[in-house]
């Protein structure tokens, strides 16, 4: 009852513009990499809520941080001056690579880092072009989400100065082969970057949101090479696929890439809502008191975001992300080929996995020979995986996007790949009906 009763509430009292809903969870905790429901269910959680708590739940660590400095807070960091906000900023410029005089902008969350990283890369260079990439996702709020494809797409405002070129999709070439769509997306930036009115570059190391895009190798590094060569901007927005959970402490690092301009979010703040901003002096500093968020870098979020770091590194999760991936991808690879124990009935649906480390996608389809996209299907099969206990979320219109808590076990990654299978081949028997998920639809 207290399951129904919430969901009546939720529904009375939040605001329907803050909704991205799969299917009706109700919990009231976590532990690790696994969720409790209002009933005392347990969920095995592969979602991290979207990233954000790349630990997992109530870690010790962050908890014990959290807990000491809430005792005696220094007051924010918007006009008083305190050692966590500025060990932070000093951790992050150790921890990205670059070069010069650099700053760190702290913020709420990656939305208003990458919105402040790109208002100040245009008030820097004194252009106002940005280029940024179909599908793309860069934040929720001002020019962020004016140059975010996916959201754009979807019916928000545009900015007037964005320039939109295609991202290489491996298994769906927007231009005849892959070679060939790199080359034709790479063609596109650069006839952009010829007019010589471009402020910034921005872009995601994987295609996150549009669908889980693993770009070509190389992809990546001949985008930095071509930005540099008109001496613009490269911003690198890494809040969702950075800190360690590619099987790298950052995503970009798969193609050797080092970016002018970093951000990151969702898992630095281990549960907390942090963003961070780093690039160089001459853009970030000015003009002074422009960023304003009165509780941005407040001690309490930086000392989590510490807390996340010092654990990331000394334990080594973006080793542990490394061969936890291999392990969870070729399990799911296995399902593609036929291995699965419901019969193999699920391989036919499995249109692609890929990914690095613990970002995985599985890409669903009607039929392995058309790879026709299974929409329809993907929002039934995440609905029937937490009715049978595991919770996933969908990004594009049909990819499963598997992001656990990085301190997952082998033996719960072995836990999903049944319920995965499972749930693939209940939906294609009918398990789940439309009126089900009708209100449960996601993007």
């Amino acid at each position: 009852m207290l399951h129904e009763e919430l969901i009546r509430r939720d529904a009375a009292a939040i605001a329907g513009v803050e909704k991205l809903r799969f299917f009706p969870a109700t919990m009231k905790s976590g532990s690790g990499a696994h969720l409790t429901a209002l009933d005392g269910r347990d969920y095995l959680d592969l979602t991290a809520t979207w990233t954000a708590a790349g630990l997992g739940y109530g870690h010790p660590r962050v908890a014990a941080a959290v807990t000491e400095v809430l005792r005696g807070q220094p007051g924010a960091g918007l006009s008083i001056m305190h050692e966590p906000a500025v060990l932070l900023a000093e951790r992050l410029l150790a921890l990205a690579p670059g070069q010069g005089d650099r700053r760190v902008y702290l913020g709420h969350a990656g939305s208003d880092a990458c919105d402040v990283a790109l208002r100040c890369a245009r008030h820097a260079t004194g252009k106002r072009k940005i280029v940024a990439f179909n599908h793309s996702y860069h934040g929720g709020f001002g020019v962020a989400q004016a140059v975010s494809g996916v959201l754009v797409e979807g019916g928000a405002q545009v900015d007037p100065d964005a320039v939109f070129v295609p991202y290489p999709n491996p298994l769906r070439p927007h231009k005849g082969t892959v070679a060939e769509s790199v080359a034709d997306a790479l063609a596109q930036v650069e006839t952009a970057l010829a007019g010589g009115d471009v402020a910034v570059v921005v872009v995601e190391p994987i295609l996150a949101d549009g669908g889980l895009v693993v770009p070509p190798p190389g992809f990546l590094a001949q985008l930095a090479e071509l930005v540099h060569r008109f001496d613009t901007l490269l911003m690198i927005d890494e809040v969702k696929v950075g800190l360690a959970r590619t099987g790298r402490m950052h995503a970009y690092e798969h193609d050797a890439v080092t970016p002018d301009i970093v951000c990151f979010g969702k898992s630095l703040g281990g549960g907390l809502p942090i963003g961070a901003a780093v690039g160089p002096a001459w853009v970030l500093d000015a003009p002074s008191a422009s960023a304003l968020l009165t509780m941005a870098g407040n001690p309490v979020c930086a000392t989590a975001a510490l807390a996340v770091l010092d654990e990331l590194e000394e334990q080594d999760y973006a080793s542990r992300a490394a061969s936890l991936g291999a392990y969870f991808a070729e399990r799911l690879r296995d399902l593609m080929a036929g291995g699965g124990v419901q019969g193999g009935r699920s391989a036919g649906y499995i249109g692609d996995v890929r990914g690095h480390g613990l970002y995985i996608g599985l890409e669903l389809v009607l039929d392995r020979d058309t790879a026709a996209i299974a929409s329809d299907m993907t929002r039934k099969v995440i609905y029937r995986m937490w009715q049978l206990g595991v919770t996933v979320f969908s990004v594009g219109e049909n990819v499963l996007e598997i992001t656990p808590p990085l301190v997952i076990t082998r033996a719960d990654i072995d836990t999903a790949i049944g319920v995965i299978d499972q749930a693939i081949c209940d939906v294609a028997d009918g398990a789940v009906n439309d009126a089900e998920v009708a209100a449960y639809s996601g993007w």
